[in-house]
């Protein structure tokens, strides 16, 4: 039996697409203050919910209705939908959501839906599935690309059920989703089993402190746990 190490490698040179990502990563975690606050949440409901419109023909993931969950949530919380340019805290009145997209190649975008406030459950499903169709021919713009006010980044179609997500840097916050677990839970007949997601909030502490983003991500679990279409 040979004794010789295994000395072949495979190098992959940091430019083009995968640079741009390499570098702004590396940017937004020496830019912004980032810390991250995790939960789990039950969505029993995000899964009626999407029985209940499958029955009357309308078509929705889970993601579908978590960004409209999340949508509400920013509309109560607006020190989270926003960005931080050098000394300045720059608030939006519009949420336009970005929404992390995975791409050949080992490449990530998050362009935005702007005014993801003003539209319907169908209508963001429309948006999210038009940007990630042309995320994957090269397809969307430098300002879908650049302007968004928050970032959803989703893993729930994968094992991981937590994890910590980059700050869409300059924007304030970035959620992400991991996958449903059945989880066992008390209940008045001992232990029962529930659908739960984690959820990884990751903001910048510069704008925002780690008690009223705790609230954000206890209301988003509520939310969530209480959805209604």
């Amino acid at each position: 039996m040979s004794t010789e190490a295994n000395t072949s490698t495979r190098t992959v040179p940091l430019r083009g697409a995968r640079g741009m990502i390499a570098d702004k990563m590396v940017a937004s975690l020496t830019t912004a203050a980032q810390l991250t606050h995790h939960a789990r949440a039950d969505v029993s409901a995000l899964l009626q919910a999407k029985a209940t419109l499958a029955e009357v023909e309308i078509k929705v993931s889970v993601e579908d209705l978590l960004m409209a969950a999340l949508v509400r949530v920013l509309k109560r919380h607006p020190d989270l939908n926003g960005v931080v340019r050098e000394r300045e805290i720059v608030l939006s009145e519009t949420i336009d959501l970005c929404v992390a997209i995975a791409l050949p190649g080992n490449l990530l975008a998050a362009p935005a839906i702007f005014g993801a406030c003003g539209k319907t459950l169908p209508e963001l499903r429309a948006a999210r599935q038009d940007l990630a169709a042309r995320a994957k021919v090269n397809k969307l713009s430098v300002h879908e690309m650049t302007g968004g006010t928050f970032t959803i980044s989703n893993l729930g179609l994968t094992r991981v059920e937590h994890f910590t997500p980059i700050l869409n840097a300059p924007q304030i916050g970035i959620l992400g989703v991991g996958s449903i677990v059945q989880t066992a839970v008390p209940s008045d007949d001992g232990v029962v089993f529930r659908p739960m997601t984690g959820l990884s909030l990751t903001f910048d502490h510069r704008a925002v402190d780690g008690a009223p983003a705790a609230d954000f991500l206890t209301d988003l679990c509520t939310e969530i746990e209480d959805f209604a279409s």
